[in-house]
């Protein structure tokens, strides 16, 4: 199943920086030892004749002692044995085969929930083309878009609020607890895990972001650019006055207003969610980049 072209801002191909996220070799190494063995035979033997023994006469003693010559003797030196080396095996690391594309939900899903470190986000996942809905998102991101149907994660449960004080709407920041969840998790993610999951990973993504026709960058660069659009986005501490127009509410503050899509729904995570965010994304492009 490929991704509906609907569901796709209009591409803006724009070429950045790549990152050089690379794989991550594994070695093995397997030391081999033989032995040997020695053994003895014999053969048999004819049996012995025993001959009589001749009797001797006994020698006379001579009148002067017979010189001899000194016995040298021999200081046999211990043979030293140098100790034999040992050397440490690595052990052996079991790489899982990656699924195919269109087959990898369970594989990708199963990676997310190991990346969370015991969070509970299976409730958010959207298992459905799972690693295609990630890159399409995240190209959506690098064009400043939000297009919900891309997510592969669900939205929050709680509706959206404003606050009339005096005649004017405001945001109401207990509506930027909506997103607590997700700032968590991204926020608190192991770096070097997400990194390496992120590597394993890539051939996927990669395949999915070639379905999207892009033939002038990698899908690590198109990242790269959708870093680099959610670091700028604005931290607003103070209240955000809204204006309504039908069902939909607008900032007042042209320059908030005229935010990619992405950088608004920042906004309206609110500025400690925000601070989490970008300092999240800021230490894995730096991990990229090594």
């Amino acid at each position: 199943m490929q991704v509906n072209q609907e569901d796709r801002a209009t591409p803006q191909s724009s070429r950045a920086g790549g990152s050089n996220a690379g794989v991550i070799g594994v070695t093995i190494a397997v030391i081999l030892a033989g032995a040997g063995y020695f053994y003895f035979t014999s053969e048999p033997s004819e049996p012995e004749v025993i001959a009589p023994t001749p009797v001797q006469l006994p020698e006379p003693v001579p009148e002067q002692p017979i010189e001899q010559e000194p016995i040298e003797e021999v200081i046999v030196e211990p043979e030293v044995v140098e100790p034999t080396e040992i050397i440490p095996t690595e052990p052996e690391v079991v790489v899982e085969p990656l699924p195919a594309l269109t087959e990898s939900d369970d594989f990708v899903e199963q990676k997310t929930i190991e990346m969370a470190d015991g969070m509970k986000i299976e409730s958010i996942i959207l298992k459905k083309d799972i690693a295609r809905q990630f890159v399409v998102f995240v190209d959506n991101m690098a064009q400043g878009e939000v297009i919900h149907k891309a997510s592969p994660l669900k939205g929050p449960k709680d509706s959206f609020s404003v606050s009339e004080i005096t005649d004017k709407i405001y945001l109401n920041p207990d509506s930027y607890h909506r997103y607590d969840l997700y700032a968590d998790m991204i926020a608190g993610m192991n770096d070097e895990q997400l990194v390496s999951t992120f590597e394993e990973l890539s051939p996927l993504f990669d395949e999915a972001f070639e379905e999207l026709g892009y033939s002038d960058m990698s899908f690590n660069e198109r990242m790269v650019e959708a870093f680099d659009v959610i670091l700028a986005a604005p931290i607003i501490e103070d209240p955000i006055e809204l204006s309504s127009i039908s069902v939909n509410y607008l900032f007042v503050d042209p320059k908030l207003e005229s935010l990619p899509n992405i950088q608004k729904l920042m906004v309206r995570m609110g500025p400690e969610n925000t601070k989490k965010i970008k300092g999240a994304v800021r230490k894995l492009k730096q991990q990229l980049n090594n």
